[in-house]
């Protein structure tokens, strides 16, 4: 890692500790499996619990709402220029297949948008203390 410090949007894009911006938050190669919800208990690299406390993330469900009104309005302007008559069903659909086919990924960037909201960067691993 280079000696700058990373940018809050590549922490939250690449699901990084917010602590250290180094370690994952969720184990490599399991975005699209059944497993794209499991999470590391702590940061690999310097201790950062990701789970604070019970029920940490029910806050991250109105990120991902946040989330999922964008593409609601991104589709339904992309239909609005590109279909002459639009129906509810086209319009439901359309947002249905693009929302299940995006859920692993919306379900990482709220929670990493979710716990960057409340911890800060610390610096790099190597000089902060492990927790």
């Amino acid at each position: 890692m280079s000696s700058s410090k990373p940018s809050y949007l590549y922490t939250v894009i690449n699901a990084k500790c917010p602590r250290c911006r180094e370690g994952n938050m969720f184990p490599p190669g399991t975005l699209y499996t059944r497993r794209f919800a499991d999470m590391y208990k702590q940061c690999p690299c310097c201790g950062q619990s990701f789970e604070p406390e019970p029920g940490y993330y029910y806050g991250a469900m109105y990120v991902s709402f946040g989330f999922s009104t964008g593409i609601f309005l991104a589709v339904l302007f992309v239909l609005s220029q590109f279909v002459k008559e639009l129906t509810l069903g086209m319009v439901m659909g359309t947002i249905g297949i693009i929302v299940i086919g995006l859920l692993p990924v919306m379900f990482r960037l709220s929670r990493a948008v979710w716990i960057n909201i409340f911890f800060r960067y610390e610096g790099p691993c190597s000089q902060i203390p492990k927790k």
